[in-house]
């Protein structure tokens, strides 16, 4: 039976995750999720599989994405919910995004080469096996040759900002990553914001507030790596703003052993009621980003 707990935050085989999108729903209802979201990095290539295995397991399926913006402090993604998408300007943006990532990938290889890690970037791309390849693939690659332990070392050596095989890589600024998924019809919401590494809540409420201001619907307070204390300062920061709260799991199968679906590191619990309003304020953007005759039109705050 179906209990009331969701999951939005999850990633598969065509980011940076381990397992396939079917599989990934099949152990969501496993898990008891009443609903959902798929939010691969930067592609919306497994969200008609995600649905499609949803409608057989006979849990509630939220097609979603999770882009990467500009900030220089940490770092900041955006996730979005309910979008539309097959929306042109978003594969188009995508596409640039896809682009971007198969020059910089290469160089990350070249680099690891010079440190003298033996890494073909032909084999990081066979062990991705999707059009999506990030740095977790590297370190699996790594992993398996003995260089690393495990991930979280790959990043810490290697491949984390500031580490010697580390190439920065193309993103859209903050107010562009909004303003793409409002446009798909879809609710923004800034992702694990303890990523962001600001020195105390004062601070990280001063760019969240920031963000509203752009059009930010949105704040993932209830998430895996977040203490009890950081979950209800975030919640209570969106309530001052007059954001949504989300949450969810930030799921990646072998690639984050420590977090599983649904509940996270054992102690996530995200009711349903939350995805009730986001699903409301989706369902807002879809109406203002068109007229009566059908056209499209931009969504403007």
């Amino acid at each position: 039976m179906l209990n009331d707990a969701i999951d939005l935050h999850t990633h598969t085989v065509h980011s940076d995750g381990s397992e396939t999108p079917a599989s990934l729903v099949a152990r969501a209802a496993a898990r008891g999720a009443r609903a959902v979201a798929i939010t691969d990095h930067d592609t919306v290539s497994g969200l008609d599989e995600g649905r499609a295995a949803a409608a057989r397991c006979g849990i509630e399926f939220i097609d979603g994405i999770e882009i990467s913006a500009e900030y220089a402090s940490g770092t900041m993604h955006i996730l979005g919910y309910c979008i539309d998408h097959g929306s042109p300007a978003l594969h188009t943006q995508l596409h640039a995004l896809k682009a971007a990532r198969d020059s910089r990938n290469p160089r990350i290889a070249e680099r690891l080469q010079e440190l003298g890690v033996d890494v073909n970037y032909a084999e990081v791309a066979g062990l991705a096996g999707n059009e999506i390849v990030g740095r977790p693939h590297f370190a699996r690659l790594m992993i398996d040759k003995g260089y690393v332990e495990s991930i979280q070392d790959a990043f810490n050596r290697y491949l984390g900002k500031g580490a010697p095989a580390y190439v920065e890589k193309e993103r859209l600024s903050p107010a562009d990553s909004i303003a793409l998924i409002h446009d798909a019809g879809g609710v923004a919401v800034l992702a694990h914001p303890y990523q962001l590494r600001l020195s105390n809540m004062e601070a990280a409420e001063e760019v969240v507030a920031e963000l509203a201001g752009l059009g930010l619907d949105g704040i993932e307070a209830i998430y895996s790596r977040h203490s009890e204390a950081e979950r209800t300062a975030y919640a209570e920061m969106a309530a001052r703003l007059g954001l949504l709260v989300t949450g969810g799991s930030d799921y990646h199968g072998t690639y984050k052993p420590d977090l599983d679906l649904v509940d996270g590191k054992g102690d996530l619990r995200v009711p349903y009621a939350l995805l009730e309003r986001v699903k409301n304020r989706g369902a807002e953007w879809a109406r203002r980003r068109t007229i009566p005759d059908g056209a499209a039109v931009a969504v403007q705050e």
